[in-house]
């Protein structure tokens, strides 16, 4: 268990500037190149360094499974949900101008948020659930095989 210290106490420090970093280009992706599809990539990375250093079963203690097939979903519903609140604000589908009809250029902002924090949630759930569907797979053949 103390092989690989190096590598355990390296990945202990990068997991929590990946967070904030994938936190700064999801928040500021509307100011310079970034947003929600990196955002989410980026979170993911975080999730899955933690499970190739440490294992599956750490990674699954801290994000299981069940949240991160309720993310994906959460995902969608914020980015629809942006569009559906506009129309019952009576706008057309994703009009961001409906958040703040007085002034339009705050609620494309606020709009454009929204929509990339949709975007981001379900791009980190979806990248997570893909490598625990492939880390999760029993082998075909087994290493002595080999």
């Amino acid at each position: 268990m103390h092989h690989h210290l190096i590598l355990r106490v390296v990945t202990k420090l990068l997991v929590g500037t990946i967070i904030l970093y994938a936190l700064y280009v999801q928040f500021h992706g509307d100011y310079s190149p970034g947003g929600g599809f990196q955002a989410g990539v980026i979170m993911a990375v975080a999730f899955i360094l933690y499970g190739v250093v440490f294992s599956l079963a750490s990674v699954q203690q801290v994000f299981p499974p069940w949240l991160v097939h309720k993310l994906v979903a959460l995902g969608v519903l914020i980015y629809a949900g942006t569009g559906v609140v506009s129309l019952f604000l009576g706008y057309n589908y994703l009009d961001y101008g409906a958040f703040t009809p007085h002034h339009p250029e705050h609620g494309q902002h606020y709009g454009i948020l929204v929509v990339e924090l949709g975007v981001g949630v379900t791009v980190t759930g979806v990248m997570v659930a893909i490598y625990y569907a492939f880390a999760g797979r029993t082998p075909v053949i087994s290493d002595e095989e080999w």
